[in-house]
């Protein structure tokens, strides 16, 4: 029998295969991002992460176990002092200061995705939760995965510590544990929650896609040239 994530990703393929053939992602592998897009990706990236943080903080509150808990708090600890740290480096080789970071305006995706799931996160169960943030996680890793394969990836002279990050097994182990962990507050759920667990992650993995979009096109609203 499949399991509720089985289930998941077998629902959001399509999309997942349309973000994999984005340029933006092909380009990170073969090198052709241009990188005025891949900084503009830095800078929507680094807010995202300040929200995604939050996310974690309210899970831990939710969790109904002291090691689940515990395991979201430092996500939550490791994001905001160390992935971002390391964000901030990764994106001063590309001439952009923390001040820049720091000023950056939220693009109208940016925006709708993190407030999509901290809605989520307030409204839902941990369930929801998960299923809202799992795709990011998810997708990294299977991106990172297939970008690896390209030859020349791994070493690549700008993109190359993107491609090495996501394709880690560090980051696999992070990606497997909210997997399973998913499948675990999955367990019981009637059809109707299960329903609704999954309108999360299809909904979120369509802004991971136009997260890749946005940053290509460097767009801040669609309502406005750049």
């Amino acid at each position: 029998m499949a399991t509720f994530t089985e289930r998941l990703l077998n629902r959001v393929a399509p999309i997942w295969e349309r973000s994999h053939r984005h340029p933006f992602v092909t380009g990170l592998g073969d090198g052709s991002l241009p990188v005025e897009s891949f900084r503009f990706y830095l800078k929507q990236d680094y807010v995202y992460l300040i929200d995604y943080a939050k996310l974690f903080a309210i899970a831990s509150t939710k969790a109904d176990d002291l090691a689940t808990s515990a395991r979201f708090a430092a996500l939550q600890e490791s994001t905001l002092h160390y992935e971002m740290e390391l964000h901030r480096q990764y994106a001063a080789r590309f001439g952009i200061s923390r001040e820049e970071l720091e000023a950056t305006e939220p693009s109208f995706v940016m925006l709708a995705y993190t407030s999509y799931m901290l809605k989520v996160a307030h409204q839902g169960t941990l369930a929801e939760l998960v299923s809202a943030v799992l795709p990011c996680t998810w997708s990294y890793w299977e991106i990172g995965k297939q970008l690896a394969q390209v030859d020349g990836a791994l070493d690549h002279p700008l993109y190359g510590e993107w491609v090495r990050t996501y394709s880690s097994d560090e980051f696999g182990q992070h990606a497997q544990w909210l997997i399973g962990l998913m499948d675990q507050l999955a367990e019981g759920k009637s059809e109707r929650e299960l329903n609704r667990l999954e309108e999360h992650f299809l909904n979120t993995s369509r802004m991971e896609y136009l997260f890749w979009d946005m940053a290509y096109r460097r767009e801040m609203w669609p309502c406005e040239k750049n």
